[in-house]
């Protein structure tokens, strides 16, 4: 049996998700992305291939997404981050109208139709406060690793407001909150809520309807799932703690196998 495999060479992270023909998730692999954008690609589908106890030769197609998709020369076809999220958004929740993807760089929202094809999107990737890097770089002035970041808002009482439309007036903010005393826990959770303000306008200008899909690697902290729900409501989908991540790549997997088809047809 031949399988397909979807890599998604994101800015921070590359993930790599392979699929059987007939639609089956069978493994996952993850590396930093860094500047060797092809040995990232390389590690997290051969981390992908030994868990699924399978090799290079049982791969009957590749399908490469994310900002670093042409750097990849195994690809045999490449899609856009978008159609790729749509696919996967799709993949894990058939009903799925609107789909919120939050990177370590770029914020994307789209509104999907009938069929999954993407019908509006916009893009937020001129300012880090819009992205996971925002949360990240806030974590790190704190002393916390971004690892830490979902258990450490946990414990907020009294998140407090973080206002700024740029990273920079941001970062100054949080300066200020820390100066003043406010504890770590509450500027953490006052970050994530700026962050979801804006995911929610950014939604709202692809005239968002539910059902409502996040992905991303943010969408792991429970915190941020839970404080998103409060602004949409209930029809808030978030794939498995373990698989949010892999969203795209899955969704690359998908379209590799669509694509092999058309050909054999």
């Amino acid at each position: 049996m031949k399988y397909t495999a979807g890599i998604d060479v994101g800015s921070t992270y590359t993930k790599a998700a392979l699929m059987s023909l007939d639609g089956e998730l069978l493994a996952t692999g993850i590396r930093q992305t860094g500047f060797r954008l092809v040995e990232a690609a390389e590690e997290a589908l051969t981390q992908a291939l030994a868990e699924a106890e399978l090799s290079r030769d049982d791969l009957a197609y590749v399908a490469s997404t994310g900002y670093g998709r042409n750097q990849i020369p195994f690809r045999d076809v490449q899609a856009t981050d978008l159609t790729a999220g749509a696919w996967g958004s799709r993949w894990f929740y058939p009903g799925t109208r609107t789909v919120l993807d939050v990177g370590g760089q770029t914020m994307k929202a789209m509104r999907l139709g009938d069929t999954g094809k993407v019908q509006s999107f916009r893009l937020n990737d001129k300012c880090a406060a819009g992205t996971g890097a925002f949360l990240e770089k806030t974590a790190r002035y704190l002393g916390y690793g971004i690892q830490e970041i979902g258990p450490l808002v946990e414990y907020a009482k009294d998140p407090v407001p973080i206002s700024g439309v740029c990273a920079v007036f941001a970062e100054s903010e949080v300066i200020n909150h820390v100066s003043n005393g406010a504890q770590p826990a509450d500027i953490m959770h006052g970050a994530m809520e700026s962050l979801i303000e804006r995911s929610v306008r950014l939604m709202k200008r692809v005239q968002m309807e539910p059902e409502f899909t996040l992905m991303g690697g943010i969408m792991r902290f429970p915190t941020m799932v839970r404080v998103m729900r409060e602004h949409l409501g209930d029809q808030v989908n978030v794939p498995p703690e373990h698989q949010v991540q892999f969203t795209a790549a899955i969704g690359a997997a998908i379209l590799a196998r669509r694509r092999m088809e058309k050909l054999a047809a």
